[in-house]
């Protein structure tokens, strides 16, 4: 099972840092739907992963425990921060976390890996959906830049 998750978290960071590399700062700050830009959605990208790191860093110290959350609202309340950001940081950011939480995930035991999939399910093992989600969001902004 492990095995998945790495191949498909690394592809997608992969994905995520060629892009990144590629972007200058005036195409960071690219308007994207909602207010957001890209480089807001990249920050986006590195709040997700961070809280998934932080859960699962607790985790593996107190055992699963519940950690509900509204994704809507927490989307629209960190919209703003996410934007304010410089877009360099806030691409970094995503690289960054998007490296530490597959480390992570690479690391867990089959038993922590079930036990998350069956009680954790507020976080996904999986990053890679969400990323390329919002990786083919920019690249189709970009088509239009």
């Amino acid at each position: 099972m492990n095995d998945t998750y790495t191949r498909r978290n690394t592809f997608e960071r992969q994905h995520l840092i060629a892009l990144v590399d590629h972007l200058t700062d005036d195409i960071l700050n690219h308007p994207l739907e909602a207010g957001w830009t890209i480089a807001g959605v990249l920050a986006h990208l590195a709040f997700w992963d961070q809280r998934a790191l932080v859960l699962l860093k607790k985790w593996q110290q107190e055992g699963i425990g519940p950690s509900m959350i509204d994704v809507d609202v927490v989307n629209e309340a960190t919209c703003l921060l996410c934007i304010a950001l410089p877009p360099r940081v806030a691409a970094q950011l995503a690289i960054v976390t998007a490296e530490a939480i597959d480390r992570i995930i690479d690391q867990l035991d089959p038993a922590m890996i079930t036990e998350i999939e069956t009680n954790g399910q507020t976080v996904r093992l999986n990053r890679a959906d969400h990323r390329r989600e919002h990786l083919a969001q920019i690249e189709q902004a970009l088509k239009m830049v």
